[in-house]
C-alpha cells in the first residue's frame, strides 16, 4: 500500500488538499469509519463522474448512507490500492490532483486509473464533494493479471 505525492505534505497546505491527503490514507489503510468521518453530512461523492457500474443514473452517492454504500461497492472488493498524486491545485475550498491510482483485485488482476480528482470543503474543512474524473474503459484496458 502506497500514498505518493508531489507535494511537500509537510508544509502548511490548504484545506482541501489535507482532506483529499487524509482520504486517500484512510482509503490505503481500509478504514471505513476514518473515511466517512472525512465528509460532512450533506457531501456527495461521484467516481467516476457520469454513468458508471457503480452510479448507473449518474446521481452520485449522498450524504454518509449513500457514501458508505459506495465504498461498500467500489472499495471495499479492492485488495490493495495505492495512490500517485503527481500534480495538484489547490484554489479557495477546493483542489484538483492529477494521478493514477493502482487497484489490485481479487484473483491478481491490476488496474491503473490515470484520473483528476477534485475536492471540495467546507469552512470546517470536511468533504462537501469528491469528484472523480476518469473513463472506465481505459481504466479496463489496463488490467492485467500480475
Amino acid at each position: 500500500m502506497a500514498v505518493t505525492v508531489s507535494w511537500d505534505e509537510n508544509a502548511g497546505q490548504p484545506p482541501a488538499r489535507v482532506a483529499a491527503l487524509r482520504s486517500m490514507r484512510a482509503v490505503d489503510a481500509g478504514n471505513k469509519e476514518e473515511w466517512l468521518a472525512l465528509f460532512a453530512a450533506n457531501a456527495v461523492v461521484e467516481d467516476p463522474v457520469g454513468p458508471s457500474g457503480f452510479d448507473p443514473a449518474a446521481q452520485g452517492h449522498h450524504g454518509h448512507r449513500g457514501i458508505a454504500a459506495f465504498w461498500d461497492t467500489a472499495i471495499a472488493k479492492v485488495d490493495r490500492f495505492d495512490f500517485t498524486m503527481r500534480d495538484s491545485h489547490a484554489c479557495g475550498n477546493e483542489v484538483a490532483n492529477v494521478g493514477t491510482i493502482t487497484s489490485y483485485l481479487p484473483g491478481g488482476y491490476r488496474v491503473d486509473t490515470d484520473l483528476i480528482t477534485v475536492y471540495k470543503v467546507d469552512d470546517d474543512g470536511k468533504i462537501l464533494s469528491m469528484r472523480a474524473f476518469w473513463e472506465v474503459e481505459r481504466a479496463a484496458a489496463t488490467a492485467r493479471h500480475v
